[in-house]
């Protein structure tokens, strides 16, 4: 059986019914558990506060493979592991433990050769999972960095270790927190890779060449927050992340120059930037020299927050709005702006803060929703569905949007309305 066969099979399985049209919802959880390695095990972290299942909150999703990746920061004590999967092709239940990636030990709190809190990890065409540990236990003010800010590279086919890089202290600063990466493979091939790096709170961004085994740091005023846009309301709570600046990072295809386009946004924006590679993999341009490089897109509006993004090979990007509980889509064909921001998909229940979205090689997108800031600012009542994760093919998401794929295509860098402003 073909492990798309797998994936539907599963699906009809476990999928429960709900109001939203598009999406199947695969997995759901009132709280979070693990594959321990016995009932002593567990009973064992549980008297030792090394788990405690009401600390631990999904916020990422990859997907590899029959290996569905999902991350758990060490937000408060209790969490036994940050890097998990779940195996697509074995899961027979639609509350499935998760099992720590590649192993127990690996994912230890303290253990500094190993990972300490991540939060989106991205798998490559190359076969590598790039995971990026913040190094640190706490959020907010209980924030504690134990470990250093460091790259870790996985061989998904033997589940090694290929490459674990630390960023140099000038890299970051006193106030960096870091969420998200993309990964950029260039025209020659996977050693001409590049990763780059969200610096929300420090407001910066990083490079890191995987050739040269380097990286470094690029600022800019757009990488900052707008002080208009920092006030949300979800979930019913009313709450101001005023400080947040870029945040979500993705790629375009590769353009016509030979690179590709990121695009960027702060979390307290409901704006979208873009920046050439050409000028991130360049270590030797001064902030001066880039300020013209990078380009502000159209406002979305009001009630437009994003947290994460992804776009497609086929130039359609994806994304959550997390004040209106909905998943989004933008055909780069068509230039930036409201009329052309299409809705997937809505549902004030099951999609109260959609925490992360991807693609995978079978072309479906996956949506993963956490409830987080009832989690984070109120108290998440563990007699409910919390969190929740969802797939369709990407067919079935663009249908009857204005993002569907009909439109005659215009190579990157030619006449599209992005590249333009940017080239």
């Amino acid at each position: 059986m073909s492990f798309h066969s797998v994936i539907v099979l599963v699906s009809y399985l476990l999928a429960s019914t709900t109001a939203l049209q598009k999406f199947t919802e695969l997995y759901k959880w009132s709280s979070l558990d693990y594959t321990f390695s016995s009932d002593e095990h567990k009973n064992y972290a549980l008297e030792r506060g090394e788990f405690v299942p009401e600390n631990n909150l999904p916020v990422g999703i990859e997907v590899w493979r029959n290996k569905l990746f999902v991350t758990v920061p060490r937000w408060s004590n209790g969490v036994p592991s940050t890097l998990n999967y779940i195996p697509l092709d074995v899961s027979s239940t639609e509350s499935p433990k998760l099992t720590p990636y590649p192993n127990w030990a690996y994912n230890r709190e303290g253990n500094c050769d190993g990972l300490t809190t991540t939060y989106r990890v991205k798998a490559d065409k190359c076969n590598r999972l790039w995971v990026l540990d913040s190094g640190t236990v706490g959020i907010g003010n209980t924030t504690k960095q134990v470990c250093p800010y460091a790259i870790h590279v996985f061989d998904l086919t033997t589940d090694k270790v290929l490459r674990k890089y630390t960023l140099r202290p000038e890299d970051t600063n006193a106030n960096t927190f870091i969420a998200n990466i993309a990964i950029d493979i260039g025209s020659k091939g996977c050693d001409d890779t590049f990763l780059y790096a969200s610096d929300e709170l420090g407001y910066g961004l990083i490079s890191y060449s995987w050739e040269l085994n380097t990286s470094w740091r690029h600022t800019h005023s757009f990488l900052m927050p707008d002080p208009l846009a920092g006030d949300y309301n979800i979930g019913g709570i009313n709450f101001q992340w005023g400080e947040e600046g870029i945040f979500g990072i993705t790629l375009s295809p590769i353009t016509e120059s030979g690179f590709r386009l990121l695009f960027f946004h702060p979390l307290a924006s409901n704006r979208e930037f873009v920046v050439s590679t050409e000028i991130l993999r360049n270590p030797k341009l001064t902030s001066e020299e880039i300020y013209h490089d990078f380009v502000v897109l159209s406002s979305r509006g009001a009630g437009g927050h994003i947290t994460a993004h992804y776009m497609h090979d086929d130039g359609i990007l994806y994304f959550n709005l997390i004040d209106r509980n909905a998943v989004g889509c933008w055909n780069s064909r068509l230039p930036y702006e409201p009329k052309n921001l299409g809705i997937i998909e809505v549902d004030d229940e099951a999609l109260i803060f959609p925490s992360d979205v991807k693609v995978d090689s079978l072309n479906n997108l996956w949506v993963i929703s956490d409830r987080m800031p009832i989690h984070l600012l109120s108290k998440l009542n563990f007699n409910d569905i919390n969190f929740r994760i969802f797939y369709a093919t990407i067919d079935t998401v663009l249908a009857g949007t204005v993002c569907a794929n009909n439109i005659p295509y215009t190579p990157y860098g030619q006449t599209n309305d992005v590249s333009s402003k940017v080239y």
